[in-house]
């Protein structure tokens, strides 16, 4: 009896050759994409997916967005990279543009979140230590379940002890405090204040992104601005994947009526080319030469997407549409909810990041359901086990927001759930 076999499909090929040589450091889907066009996407054997991932809330524009093909084609046709051995003119007018539209007063570029989030902590270090004399151990507190980076000292700043396990010894200097609970703030400053180290800042996300799509207390966040203000402890907020517009508004800070001494940005601000950017109020800009520096950091090239990035925002009332799709989803979300009570739990999130909570006693993971999903041609991300998020790029349209809903609708029927 004879046997068939099976010729494996152009994207397990790029698979299989992938995988052998490159580290396995990601859980990856089994998708090969090849392109991609405004908030579609379609993988090398031709199945097209509508994409509510954005590169992890970072395709601001989509994908093949025309203004930010022109930028970067007129950009690396002229300069792409020099150093910051010099004066670049793109980077001062991106740090320009990002001042003139948020509450910072100056700029530092890098090239990722991460790199962003570590910036900070040096910034925050050196003002303790030059400005409120701290001779001893400055502390940051930081939330559980945040997420603010990959390098040891973001992962250590990090709330969540599964990114920690095999790191070890972690950076010193970071105490952890429940999300939205203003009494755990104070206690931790009260009681690390007593011993031989003192808090130096609280660095904290706007709307926890990782830690399952968590936005901020109103109150609990006008409370730390005042905390900050009493103490001269530095407020830090974690932009890098609420900013740019992501919630509506330019800066996710805005949603909460104070504003940071620093800020981070990163996955938005170049719409998906690498940037990072930490941005700090005249009051705490104690760096000096030498003090810090990014090889690649502020180049033309990424300035230059940066830039379109924030011009096309405001010349296509981008924010606009963020407010009107992010609240048609919701809405269409939360009917979802009503079909499977006994499935999920809630609908959060501002503007276009969201998350759909599924209840901790169903048996069903975030990951199982982005997997059928997937299936039929809607890219969702995870934010935990149990939160599906959604953060398709900021120039979806209505009808592709119904598409959405109505593949979540067939995904959750094919569950049979």
């Amino acid at each position: 009896m004879s046997t068939v076999t099976i010729a494996p499909n152009k994207s397990e090929i790029e698979q299989n050759n992938f995988n052998r040589y490159v580290m396995n450091t990601y859980g990856r889907f089994p998708i090969t994409i090849a392109k991609g066009e405004g908030c579609k996407l379609w993988d090398t054997d031709g199945k097209e997916y509508l994409d509510f991932v954005a590169g992890i809330a970072t395709c601001t524009l989509g994908h093949a967005h025309p203004a930010l093909i022109e930028a970067v084609t007129e950009q690396i046709k002229k300069l792409h990279h020099v150093s910051n051995l010099y004066y670049i003119p793109e980077q001062g007018l991106l740090a320009q543009k990002i001042v003139e539209n948020s509450c910072a007063d100056k700029v530092f570029f890098c090239n990722s979140g991460a790199e962003a989030n570590e910036a900070a902590i040096k910034l925050v270090r050196k003002y303790a230590h030059t400005v409120l004399e701290f001779l001893d151990e400055p502390v940051i507190l930081t939330a559980k379940s945040s997420f603010h980076g990959r390098t040891l000292a973001t992962v250590t700043a990090t709330g969540q002890p599964k990114y920690q396990k095999h790191f070890q010894p972690l950076v010193p200097g970071f105490e952890y405090v429940p999300y939205n609970d203003i009494r755990a703030i104070e206690e931790a400053i009260t009681d690390i204040d007593e011993g031989d180290r003192r808090v130096a800042a609280i660095m904290i996300e706007p709307l926890q992104g990782e830690g399952g799509v968590r936005p901020g207390d109103l109150d609990y966040f006008l409370r730390l601005r005042k905390i900050c203000d009493e103490t001269g402890i530095l407020l830090v907020f974690d932009e890098v994947q609420v900013g740019v517009g992501r919630t509506g508004k330019m800066w996710g800070y805005e949603n909460l009526g104070v504003e940071p001494d620093i800020f981070t940005s990163a996955k938005g601000l170049a719409g998906g080319i690498p940037i990072g950017a930490m941005m700090c109020k005249a009051t705490c800009d104690v760096f000096e030469p030498g003090n810090h520096a990014s090889t690649f950091g502020g180049n033309p090239f990424v300035c230059s997407a940066g830039l379109k990035v924030l011009e096309t925002i405001e010349k296509e009332n981008l924010l606009q549409n963020v407010q009107a799709r992010g609240e048609q989803l919701r809405t269409r979300l939360r009917a979802i909810v009503k079909q499977y009570p006994d499935l999920f739990s809630e609908v959060r999130g501002w503007g276009l990041i969201d998350g759909m909570e599924i209840k901790a006693d169903v048996e069903l993971t975030s990951i199982e359901i982005v997997k059928k999903a997937m299936e039929n041609g809607l890219l969702l991300a995870p934010a935990g086990p149990k939160v599906l998020r959604f953060v398709p790029p900021l120039i979806v349209s209505a009808d592709e927001i119904d598409q959405g809903g109505d593949i979540l609708e067939k995904t959750l029927a094919d569950l049979s759930l």
